[in-house]
């Protein structure tokens, strides 16, 4: 059993968009306001389900006084099946490859346990985007603000993303990231393969897979 608890209403984005965008004072009123909240209510550990977020409150919220535990729900889940207090038993006929979120892998060196996660589903086959995966993984584009940008020039970065993607044998591209998924799933309709190929995250194929 995970006792656990969440802000509701008092949840604001952490300001992760914000900051890299350039509006630091939006980044700051935002930030100070989740520290403030999560202080107030004595907070030791938060899990989070987006790498932007793991990454801003792990790395970015100790400057302004917020001091917690931070894990990516990869993390926390991989915990759980290791020990084994939870156990994926639905056997899922996916080839998935997976995709290494920035801020997940090349910023914080989580590689390994969104792979663990993928690796204790039943019927899972996972593969790897040739040399284009861990350290010298493909961004989703998403980052910097992109998500709201519209290039206007050249390969759109999702779509350079994807072709990558459709060059393995997977018929799923496995994500630990919102934004990720949403850039991959526009790669993929941009190809006409929505019927064909799907971007899901890790986490939904596990739940499918625990039949919840």
């Amino acid at each position: 059993k995970v006792d656990f608890a969440i802000l509701g209403d008092e949840e604001t984005c952490t300001g992760d968009p914000a900051r890299r965008m350039g509006n630091e004072y939006l980044f700051q009123i935002l930030a100070q306001q989740n520290i403030d909240t999560m202080n107030g209510y004595n907070v030791k550990k938060v899990v989070t389900i987006c790498p932007h977020c793991f990454n801003t409150m792990k790395n970015e919220y100790p400057q302004l006084g917020g001091n917690f535990e931070v894990l990516h729900y990869s993390q926390f889940v991989d915990r759980l099946i290791k020990k084994g207090d939870i156990k994926p038993v639905k056997m899922m006929d996916i080839t998935m490859a997976y995709h290494d979120s920035c801020f997940l892998g090349r910023h914080n060196g989580v590689y390994d346990e969104p792979r663990d996660v993928a690796k204790a589903i039943p019927g899972l086959k996972l593969v790897e985007m040739g040399s284009h995966c861990r350290e010298r993984g493909f961004c989703c584009g998403a980052g910097g603000g992109h998500m709201w940008i519209e290039e206007s020039q050249g390969t759109r970065v999702n779509h350079a993303r994807t072709d990558q993607f459709l060059e393995t044998e997977a018929d799923t591209v496995g994500v630990s990231c919102p934004f990720c998924v949403q850039m991959m799933t526009e790669g993929i309709q941009a190809k006409g393969l929505d019927s064909e190929k799907k971007a899901k995250d890790v986490l939904e194929i596990l739940a499918e897979s625990l039949e919840l």
